[in-house]
């Protein structure tokens, strides 16, 4: 496959011609021109999206038999080729069923469809910033249900100011998880210290947290200025403004963005058990509170664009950053040795093309991917 550019683990380099065969990438090398098609064409590692709580008409937690063949098409249609199912808040009990319906779609042949690279818990350990979630179920932190989850968590989302948060956080970072700070209005230690406990990310940076003041530093503040940890973005115009973004971008670096796209079934309705509609282009409780998102990864990519953030940094936060995160080594970059996981896109971009493992996949939701071409 030739290309103008390719994000290689040296940055946008091209042209080149990226070679693979059968599910790992062989050769990334340049080459002294390329024309037609290739002429226009950038290939990027398969995005990966750490939130996804459902898309279109589907919703993760009661998500069963053919609806993940469904949320497979619809998530190789926006270029994601790896990803989290997110459960949002519930009752502890509540929990069991929809982890092992998770765990059997990961059980699933794993050719030529998105890789489930584990579980994300957004709760029920949150803090003073519940946002859609529902407050009554939000509890204090529970080690011992902590270190009996099944170990296809794979990333935890708790508020700092939880009394256990830094016992609970050292809990999950030694089984392997991401620890997550999100729905917080913890203060400065409290932020400080979950981070110095091993917490690697802030979820949906500005939203479900308090902000940004000179004085008065919020979550959104420790964030942004603290270097050990990223955070993700929500780039789809309605929870974040566009210069917003592009600030946090800057601030973040290429290192520390994520982009996510905390995508509901708004279709269907739902969100675990809250009830959302939507409204002005975003899903919403009946108060009008935001409740995820109807974002696409390759739409979020293209905000970034429309917004002023370089190609690259809007690429690496799709792909490499949260690849990084999750501690998968083997995906993020086109390099040789690693998955050919790989999506084509227009420089402005338009998603033209995407392969998992090697498999080209068709584009229309709903349908299987191809064998390897």
């Amino acid at each position: 496959m030739e290309c103008a550019l390719a994000l290689t683990p040296e940055g946008l380099r091209g042209p080149m011609r990226v070679t693979w065969d059968g599910t790992v990438i062989t050769e990334v090398e340049p080459v002294s021109s390329v024309t037609g098609a290739a002429a226009d064409r950038v290939l990027a590692p398969g995005f990966v999206d750490l939130q996804v709580n459902g898309i279109e008409d589907v919703d993760v937690a009661g998500a069963d038999g053919a609806d993940w063949e469904r949320l497979d098409s619809l998530l190789l249609a926006q270029g994601v080729t790896t990803w989290c199912p997110t459960l949002v808040t519930m009752p502890l009990p509540r929990y069991d069923a929809p982890l092992a319906r998770i765990r059997a779609a990961m059980d699933r042949p794993a050719e030529g469809r998105p890789a489930i690279a584990g579980v994300h818990l957004e709760g029920p350990f949150l803090g003073a910033a519940p946002g859609a979630h529902n407050s009554a179920w939000i509890v204090p932190v529970e080690l011992d249900w902590l270190a009996a989850l099944p170990d296809h968590v794979a990333v935890v989302t708790l508020g700092a100011e939880q009394p256990e948060a830094v016992a609970a956080t050292k809990l999950l970072v030694e089984r392997g998880v991401l620890v997550s700070i999100g729905h917080t209005r913890a203060s400065e230690g409290e932020f400080d210290a979950v981070v110095a406990a091993g917490a690697g990310l802030v979820t949906h940076l500005f939203n479900g947290m308090s902000g940004v003041h000179h004085r008065d530093l919020g979550v959104a503040a420790l964030a942004l200025s603290h270097p050990g940890v990223a955070a993700s973005l929500i780039a789809d115009g309605v929870h974040v403004h566009p210069r917003v973004l592009r600030l946090a971008a800057a601030a973040l670096g290429p290192e520390r963005t994520v982009l996510v796209t905390d995508a509901v079934g708004w279709r269907a309705g739902r969100v675990g058990e809250i009830g959302i509609a939507l409204v002005d282009g975003a899903p919403r409780l009946p108060d009008g509170t935001l409740a995820g998102s109807a974002l696409t990864m390759d739409a979020a990519v293209r905000t970034c664009l429309a917004a002023g953030i370089p190609l690259e940094h809007a690429l690496r936060a799709a792909s490499t950053t949260p690849a990084r995160l999750l501690g998968l080594h083997d995906r993020g970059v086109i390099a040789p040795g690693h998955r050919a996981d790989l999506v084509a896109l227009t420089p402005t971009g338009a998603l033209e093309q995407t392969w998992v493992g090697g498999f080209r996949a068709h584009l229309r939701a709903g349908n299987p991917p191809t064998s390897p071409s």
